[in-house]
């Protein structure tokens, strides 16, 4: 039986504050998204080394080994960036009803990639992106910026990307960017309204491109993924940017 795509609905990389603040959500293609931050494929492409070497996921409390990971934190604002140091991933159980209450320390993202221009591009213009979105006199907010390297794998038969279901994040803006697809089949990613009827469904299958979300607005997830030849995998790099503080800063410095 074929299996059905729909494909994204791609717009100009140059509408995405409008689409956010009109809809919700934003996709960009991945030529547009490479030009928009100042960049080009091949230098986002250089990126994708990564994926080959992640850790696995050590907190997965459905038993899976479907997942591999890293994860790094950065604060954002007004054109500048800075890393800073590791601190664990935190979620409410509001927010994530599978992970949500655990401290859980990924391992971080190699300093190759966190000090190259390309990613301190990405990492600036989508916060400026934000502040046309969240800022509305049109001033420059302190971003708190986590980014997750995922690898969903199919060894064991069915990989997981969202094993928490439909869900928000708890955050402002969130960027899941597809960085590789091989061999696999699913993985449809879905958006919905939090509070309203409409609905998005269709599937990235063309390396960095973008799917953008106003967190407070749309739930979203992404269907399991199963093999479609040995090997299989999907490769996402998602970015959160947040107000105020890294979420759950209060819990975890604590403790």
């Amino acid at each position: 039986m074929a299996q059905i795509m729909f494909p994204p609905p791609y717009i100009a990389a140059d509408r995405a504050a409008q689409s956010l603040r009109d809809s919700g959500y934003a996709v960009l293609a991945p030529q547009d998204f490479a030009h928009w931050i100042g960049a080009d494929l091949d230098q986002l492409h250089a990126l994708d080394a990564d994926w080959q070497s992640l850790p696995p996921d050590a907190f997965l409390k459905d038993g899976g080994r479907y997942r591999r990971r890293r994860h790094s934190c950065f604060v954002a604002q007004a054109g500048s960036l800075q890393q800073v140091p590791h601190r664990a991933h935190w979620q409410p159980v509001e927010y994530n009803a599978l992970h949500g209450g655990m401290q859980r320390m990924f391992d971080p993202m190699p300093d190759a990639t966190t000090q190259s221009p390309v990613w301190a591009r990405l990492l600036e213009k989508l916060a400026g992106l934000a502040d046309q979105v969240f800022c509305a006199d049109g001033g420059h907010e302190r971003w708190f910026v986590e980014s997750h390297q995922f690898r969903i794998d199919t060894t064991d038969g069915i990989g997981r990307p969202t094993p928490e279901g439909a869900h928000r994040d708890g955050v402002d803006l969130v960027a899941v960017i597809l960085v590789a697809r091989q061999g696999v089949k699913g993985g449809e990613t879905r958006v919905f309204e939090a509070t309203g009827p409409s609905g998005m469904r269709f599937t990235l299958t063309e390396p960095w491109s973008v799917m953008l979300l106003d967190d407070a607005r749309m739930i979203h997830e992404t269907t399991p993924i199963q093999p479609a030849q040995a090997g299989g995998v999907r490769d996402t790099l998602v970015l959160t940017y947040r107000r105020g503080n890294f979420q759950g800063a209060e819990v975890v410095d604590a403790a």
